[in-house]
């Protein structure tokens, strides 16, 4: 079964995704644009600086130094402050807005920020509306959103909200905001719905892991568009598997990766400080990892009482079978 795909998205995965692992994931794959990690809008507009932390790409472009078109994420509830900082991202050379209305995690919902918003479709309209009012007709405003908070009743109002608010595309998570990642749970097909009613481009986002789950999210979802987020941890060259028929990385290919990542020269000062962070980073991956590649397991077991940097690094090129 062969399917044309249009555009094959990165996903924005919160503490997951930083500049240094869509550095490596957008050289091996085909990526029309990937999104960062969210900024989180609360009281006031953030500094430039805040912004180059997020997105160092903006010192190049707003690419990716394989060339792809980077998109900053904002996050919050006020349509005024999402709006002035929207601007600032945009003069600042991102490619696009996103705004997250669909993380689902308890901070971020507790603070009435993501997902939370799914539960006022008036909201997201007037966030989407006042933030396309300042950056602008021409500029890519994308919306990502799940069906629903507690239930799929008001799905069709959310996603009339996003396009009657003025975004140029809706992302879908197919998957409501309680239902969080449980994989019985996703619904490519209730996508499909909404896509009849909407003349905007749809993007399908949740439970790809694999081309042939890709390819069943297409037939269901009625998209060629579709944005990958956790299967691209498990098999890191996914976009291309899908895209181009590419067999997955060898696991040497994929060592060879956690190798480029531990030794990462930090772009963010605040990283610096944080002499635990590409080890507890590249442990997190490796328990993505193990879902597809056996080895990945062996080696979380080998590294895990690992803790700095250099530890890490040493770690992984010591590694034996």
């Amino acid at each position: 079964m062969s399917i044309k795909f249009n555009q094959i998205i990165l996903a924005p995965m919160e503490g997951v995704l930083d500049y240094y692992v869509r550095d490596l994931l957008t050289k091996i794959n085909q990526f029309d644009y990937c999104v960062t990690e969210f900024v989180r809008v609360t009281h006031h507009l953030l500094t430039k600086k805040t912004y180059y932390r997020l997105c160092p790409e903006l010192h190049h472009g707003g690419k990716t130094k394989s060339g792809t078109p980077v998109r900053i994420q904002l996050l919050g509830q006020s349509p005024d402050l999402m709006a002035e900082n929207a601007a600032l991202a945009i003069e600042l050379g991102s490619y696009g807005i996103d705004i997250n209305c669909g993380c689902p995690a308890k901070t971020v919902v507790g603070s009435q920020g993501g997902a939370y918003l799914l539960k006022s479709p008036q909201l997201i309209y007037q966030i989407t509306n006042k933030v396309r009012q300042n950056i602008g007709l021409n500029v890519p405003l994308s919306v990502k959103i799940r069906l629903g908070f507690d239930d799929k009743s008001q799905c069709f109002d959310i996603a009339d909200a996003v396009e009657q608010g003025g975004a140029s595309e809706i992302v879908i998570h197919g998957r409501t905001k309680v239902d969080g990642y449980q994989p019985d749970k996703i619904d490519w097909l209730t996508i499909g719905k909404i896509k009849n009613r909407l003349t905007i481009p749809v993007i399908a986002n949740g439970e790809i892991m694999s081309k042939q789950s890709a390819q069943q999210c297409i037939a269901q979802s009625q998209t060629t568009n579709i944005m990958l987020g956790r299967g691209i941890l498990t098999i890191p060259n996914l976009g291309n598997v899908i895209r181009n028929e590419e067999f997955p990385l060898s696991w040497d290919e994929v060592l060879l990766l956690l190798q480029q990542y531990a030794q990462s020269d930090s772009v963010d000062e605040s990283i610096s400080h944080k002499p635990l962070y590409f080890s507890s980073r590249i442990k997190q991956w490796l328990s993505y990892l193990k879902q597809h590649y056996s080895q990945a397991h062996q080696l979380l077991q080998q590294i895990r009482t690992l803790k700095t940097q250099q530890d890490i690094i040493d770690g992984l090129q010591n590694y034996k079978i």
